[in-house]
C-alpha cells in the first residue's frame, strides 16, 4: 500500500496537483480492508478459516456472506493496484526533481518493511506491508516493462494460481480439518483475550502460517495487481478518467457480473477454506474491484460524486496512518489489551463497528489534513524515503 500520492503531469516540467480520485479510491479500499480484517480481531476462529459456532443465526450467516461476496479477496487487490500505479507517479516525481528514483524507492521499501514487521508483531499478524515491500523489489526490477507485457504477465500469474488451487482441490491437498480448526479457533480466541504478552505471542505463533499463505496465494496475486496498476499508470487512467470512459464502462459491464458470480461461487463453496473456492476467487476476484473502481471514478466526475470524493480523499491521503490506526483500534476494542470483546460480538454488529471506525477516520483525517502536509506515519515514511525532514504543517494547497 503506497500512501503518498502525487498527480501525473501532462508534461514532466509541470508541477502537478494531487489526483483526488486516487485518494478517494484509496480511502474506499481502506474501508474494504477494515471490513475483512476486523473479523480476525473479533474472533480467533476466523484465522483458522471456520466460523465461531456460538454465532450461527440467520443474521450471522448473512453477515458472513456479505463479507465473502462483496469484500473478501477484493480490496487488497485494489490496494495492490494503487501501489503499482503509484510507482509511475514516484518515477515522475523523481524526474521532475532531477534525481534517481531507485535509491528513494529502495529506502521507501525498507521503511515500509520495518513498519510492517512492527505492525505484524504488535498489532495484527495479517500485515500486508512487509509483503508489499518485498514484492516492491521485484516491481522495481520490472518497472520498465511495457504496459501490454505487464498485463499479459499479470494474466499468466492469475491463471497459474488458479490452476494451482484447482489441482489442490482435485487432490484434496490443503483441505481444512473442521474439528481441528474449531479447537484452534477456541485457543486463538482465548489467547487474544489475554494480556499484551499473550497477544504478541499469538501473533508470533501465527506468522509462519501467514507466510505460507502469502507465498502460496496472496503475494503472487497482489503482484499481478501491481503489474496491472503499473500498466494503468503508464496510460494515466486515473489522472484522466473522462478520457478512458469507454474502458471504465467496459470494466463495469464485465466486472460486476463476472466478479459477483465468482464471489457467490466462493461463498457457496465455503469461502477460502475450500481450495476450489479459492481457485474461483483468484480467477474472478479482480473483476469486482475493477468494477467498483470504474463506477466510483465515473461517479466522481459528477457534482455529487466530486463532493463525495472530497469527503473520502483525506483518509486516502493518510492511508498508511489509517491502516495502522484501524489495527490499533481493533486491538483495543477486541483483545485483552483493551476491552476484550473477542468472541463476544456477533458478525453483524462487527460490521457496524467497522463502519463506525471508518466514519471516525473520515472525520479525523479531514481535521488532520486541514493543517498538515502529511499523515503522521506518511511523514516518517517520506523522511526515510527522501532523507530529509518534510514540512509538518501547511496552510495552503497540498502539493507533493
Amino acid at each position: 500500500m503506497s500512501t503518498a500520492v502525487s498527480a501525473a503531469p501532462s508534461r514532466p516540467s509541470t508541477r502537478p496537483r494531487r489526483i483526488l480520485g486516487i485518494d478517494a479510491l484509496r480511502s474506499f479500499a481502506l474501508f474494504g480492508i477494515l471490513v475483512v480484517n476486523i473479523g480476525y480481531f473479533a474472533s480467533g476462529y476466523t484465522f483458522h478459516q471456520v466460523h465461531d459456532p456460538a454465532f450461527a443465526s440467520v443474521a450471522d450467516t448473512a453477515a458472513h456472506w456479505v463479507v465473502t461476496v462483496f469484500f473478501e479477496m477484493k480490496f487488497y487487490l485494489l490496494f495492490s493496484f494503487l501501489f503499482g500505479y503509484s510507482l509511475t507517479l514516484q518515477i515522475d516525481s523523481a524526474a521532475r526533481k532531477g534525481v534517481d528514483f531507485r535509491p528513494r524507492f529502495l529506502r521507501r521499501l525498507a521503511a515500509l518493511s520495518a513498519i510492517g514487521a512492527l505492525h505484524a508483531v504488535l498489532l495484527f499478524q495479517g500485515d500486508i506491508l512487509t509483503t508489499y515491500a518485498l514484492l516492491g523489489l521485484l516491481l522495481l526490477a520490472l518497472h520498465r516493462i511495457r504496459p501490454r507485457t505487464a498485463l499479459i504477465t499479470a494474466g499468466v500469474i492469475t491463471a497459474l494460481m488458479t490452476v494451482q488451487f484447482l489441482a489442490m482441490a482435485a487432490t484434496g491437498v490443503a483441505e481444512v480439518d473442521t474439528g481441528a480448526a474449531l479447537a484452534a479457533g477456541a485457543q486463538t480466541t482465548s489467547a487474544l483475550a489475554g494480556g499484551p504478552l499473550d497477544v504478541v505471542a499469538e501473533h508470533l505463533r501465527s506468522l509462519p502460517h501467514m507466510a505460507v499463505a502469502l507465498v502460496g496465494m496472496q503475494g503472487p496475486v497482489a503482484f499481478a495487481a501491481f503489474l496491472t496498476g503499473l500498466a494503468a499508470g503508464r496510460h494515466r487512467v486515473l489522472a484522466d478518467p473522462a478520457a478512458h470512459d469507454r474502458a471504465l464502462r467496459l470494466a463495469q459491464w464485465v466486472g460486476f457480473p463476472v466478479g459477483l458470480a465468482g464471489s457467490l461461487g466462493l461463498a457457496a463453496l465455503g469461502g477460502t477454506a475450500d481450495p476450489a473456492g479459492v481457485a474461483v476467487a483468484v480467477a474472478t476476484a479482480p473483476f469486482l474491484p475493477a468494477a467498483y473502481s470504474a463506477t466510483l471514478l465515473r461517479f466522481f466526475q459528477t457534482g455529487a460524486g466530486a463532493r463525495t470524493a472530497a469527503v473520502l480523499a483525506p483518509a486516502g491521503r493518510m492511508a498508511l496512518t489509517n491502516y495502522l490506526a484501524q489495527s490499533l483500534l481493533c486491538l483495543l476494542l477486541f483483545t485483552g489489551v483493551g476491552l476484550g470483546l473477542v468472541g463476544q460480538v456477533s458478525p453483524a454488529p462487527v460490521l457496524l463497528i467497522a463502519a463506525g471506525i471508518f466514519l471516525l477516520q473520515l472525520g479525523a483525517s479531514a481535521w488532520w489534513m486541514s493543517g498538515h502536509a502529511y499523515g503522521p506515519v506518511e511523514w516518517v515514511l517520506r523522511a526515510a524515503t527522501n532523507l530529509e525532514v518534510p514540512r509538518w504543517r501547511t496552510g495552503g494547497a497540498h502539493r507533493r
